[in-house]
């Protein structure tokens, strides 16, 4: 799937849910379902700046393709992580880089989150990008 088809998908799945509680709930359940992160990972290393709750992102370079893992310590946190590492994982630096978010625009959450959580989805999507341009290049070599 590519990226676009992946947040198209998200956001029909946000279509079926008429309030934002169950929104909400849809999201913390995104959160549980998230792969667990390995403790290696859980550093200040992976740490992503800018959260205010604590967000470990690892990037890996599988073939041309980037795989992302992630967690949180709160559980929102963890289900708008999820959601980035669903629509980005598995795709080419470039393809990342390239990118154009929508999803989270339209399904309406810059306008259902809180200020902090709307810089620290933009933190999370920032460094997502950073480590799609650090790939392109060692690629490019």
């Amino acid at each position: 799937m590519t990226i676009n088809e992946t947040q198209d998908e998200i956001i029909e799945e946000f279509e079926l849910f008429d309030d934002w509680e169950g929104k909400y709930e849809y999201i913390i359940d995104l959160g549980k379902k998230l792969t667990p992160l390995d403790e290696q990972y859980k550093t200040e290393d992976h740490i992503i700046k800018g959260c205010q709750s604590r967000v470990w992102l690892h990037a890996a370079l599988q073939g041309d393709r980037v795989i992302f893992t992630a967690d949180s310590d709160a559980i929102i946190v963890k289900g708008l992580i999820s959601m980035l590492v669903r629509v980005y994982s598995g795709h080419t630096p470039d393809e990342i880089v390239n990118s154009d978010l929508y999803f989270m625009e339209k399904v309406g959450l810059q306008q259902h989150l809180a200020q902090t959580r709307s810089n620290g989805l933009a933190s999370m999507v920032k460094q997502m990008k950073t480590y799609g341009l650090a790939f392109s290049a060692l690629q490019k070599g």
